[in-house]
């Protein structure tokens, strides 16, 4: 499968996920809204076709993409 090709904002959001950030702390990092900060991760789990947060990590340690 090819690596999906995610934006800058989701790839930051993503690096924030692996350093164990909370949706809160993520808005309140980037100054978003946690409602923007949940659909910017479920965009992430789409792209990357993984179904949980635990599924998520191990994808992005696997394509280094964190």
């Amino acid at each position: 499968m090819k690596k999906p090709k995610l934006s800058p904002r989701e790839k930051e959001v993503l690096q924030l996920i692996m350093m164990e950030f909370s949706s809160s702390e993520i808005a309140r990092t980037l100054n978003r809204s946690v409602r923007t900060i949940e659909t910017i991760r479920k965009n992430i789990m789409v792209k990357t076709r993984t179904a949980n947060l635990v599924a998520l990590v191990k994808y992005a340690l696997k394509n280094k993409l964190s």
